[in-house]
């Protein structure tokens, strides 16, 4: 059953959420979100763990003058986990630091989120919902992970077969599983070679190199690419603009 509630996490902006129990709901979900147009979509998965400061604010600059600049250009729709935490956290800044009004939609296990004015957490490692996302799919689950391939689905119903990428930064375990839905849904992952751990894995076995049998079998798939965080600011931007304009 579908479930429609407002949310208010910040005073500039309300956010509005639904609870999905199928995926058979999902297109009557972002229907009720008012998300039923046809758009480009940028996919984000990853985390920003485990790295030097300065790489974190290259990683930064890549959301304020990357990704959410491309994103309010095209007004494409922005698909990631919603919570305050890593990657979702940088492009729910960048929302804001930019005063955006593209969609920033967050899709997360309903058991691992804390809501406001929620009086029970259901899990010790319950986070909050970053508060500069617009919408939210909150969808079964009591594991991180578990909202992987509802992340999937969710950006295949608003692409409605316009242009759509993952961008794969950083990251851990889960962004292994992130990747290989991306690939079983035919969407390309862009590698953002230089961002550390599961991103530099791949980049690994992209070349060639790969110590990491996921790795290696992601690399073979022909739905991998890569692009260097230290890469031109306009080099960045051109290669993933194209990427979602064809």
């Amino acid at each position: 059953m579908v479930n429609f509630f407002s949310l208010s996490l910040n005073p500039k902006q309300a956010a509005v959420a639904v609870t999905v129990s199928e995926a058979a709901e999902l297109p009557q979900a972002l229907s009720q979100l008012g998300l039923s147009n046809s758009r480009p979509v940028l996919v984000i998965v990853g985390g920003a763990s485990k790295i030097s400061e300065a790489d974190f604010l290259r990683i930064q600059k890549l959301f304020v003058e990357v990704l959410a600049p491309i994103a309010q250009r095209l007004g494409a729709y922005v698909v990631d986990g919603g919570t305050d935490a890593g990657v979702m956290q940088l492009i729910g800044k960048a929302h804001s630091q930019i005063n955006a009004d593209f969609p920033l939609i967050g899709v997360a296990p309903t058991a691992k989120v804390i809501l406001p004015m929620q009086t029970t957490v259901l899990s010790e490692d319950a986070t909050p919902l970053e508060a500069h996302h617009t919408h939210f799919v909150l969808v079964p689950g009591c594991n991180w992970g578990d909202e992987s391939p509802w992340i999937v689905q969710v950006a295949t119903l608003l692409a409605n077969g316009a242009p759509s990428i993952t961008v794969l930064i950083n990251g851990g375990e889960i962004t292994f599983i992130d990747a290989l839905n991306s690939v079983i849904a035919g969407r390309l992952v862009m590698v953002i070679a230089g961002s550390g751990r599961t991103a530099d894995k791949l980049v690994s076995a992209l070349h060639g190199d790969a110590t990491d049998e996921r790795a290696k079998q992601l690399a073979a798939s022909g739905c991998l690419q890569t692009i260097d965080l230290e890469a031109a600011k306009e080099d960045l931007i051109s290669t993933i603009t194209n990427l979602l304009l064809t």
